[in-house]
């Protein structure tokens, strides 16, 4: 009599679950507004992919457990932070902030169970980039978000009188150390004939006079590519 009397509550339980589900999915998605729209794929994109290094500061929360939550950890040059019960810390240069929350959830499992571990970045410190040449303001800034080329040289003043818009040289750093060089026009973009390139930490951008030549060009990027101990190594 009991497994007959269960049958059709199994039944109606399962019918509500699956109503339920109907409703939720016809509900339309929470508007997001014309600045979140704007923002968020602007920031995201580079900050979801962050990988951390020397004076980011990141928080560690445990759900539930204060004494296992620190906030404004400011990664050291060895790039290793101290964390309660990890014996000789956590190495966190290059990982994103969700692969340092799995390494420590990873750690804590021995202690408590299923940590809920999050890893938040509150302030960019390692990320950096140059722009150099005839610009108003040369010099190295902080990547705290993600910047276009265009953007870049704007927030440098813009190109000082006698600066070749046409041949601005993008060097990037590859993972032996050496720089691959990318010759930009501006005013292709700025007329919407070329695509926008945006900058990777460590990128550096020159600007060079108009009068130069191509080989006064290369003497000058091998003068900024010593430049590189400003930056570091991004990888």
């Amino acid at each position: 009599m009991k497994y007959k009397t269960l049958i059709p509550r199994w039944i109606a339980a399962a019918a509500v679950a699956a109503l339920f589900s109907i409703v939720i999915a016809a509900q339309p998605p929470k508007p997001v507004s014309d600045e979140e729209a704007e923002l968020l794929p602007y920031y995201n994109n580079y900050l979801r992919a962050y990988h951390l290094g020397p004076e980011d500061v990141i928080s560690v929360d445990v759900f539930g457990e204060p004494n296992y939550s620190k906030t404004g950890i400011v990664i050291p040059p060895t790039a290793k932070i101290s964390y309660p019960l990890v014996s000789g810390g956590v190495f966190v240069g290059g990982k994103t902030t969700d692969e340092v929350a799995a390494e420590i959830k990873k750690r804590l499992d021995e202690y408590i169970i299923d940590p809920q571990v999050t890893v938040t970045l509150d302030k960019v410190g390692s990320a950096r980039f140059g722009v150099l040449g005839k610009v108003a303001t040369p010099g190295v800034r902080v990547m705290n978000r993600r910047y276009s080329v265009y953007e870049a040289i704007a927030e440098a003043g813009g190109i000082a009188n006698g600066g070749d818009s046409k041949r601005v040289v993008l060097l990037r750093m590859s993972r032996d150390g050496s720089f691959a060089r990318t010759m930009i026009d501006l005013s292709q973009i700025t007329k919407g004939e070329s695509e926008v390139p945006y900058l990777l930490p460590g990128d550096q951008l020159i600007v060079p006079e108009k009068k130069w030549s191509i080989s006064k060009i290369m003497e000058t990027i091998g003068k900024a590519s010593a430049a590189r101990i400003l930056f570091g190594s991004p990888f």
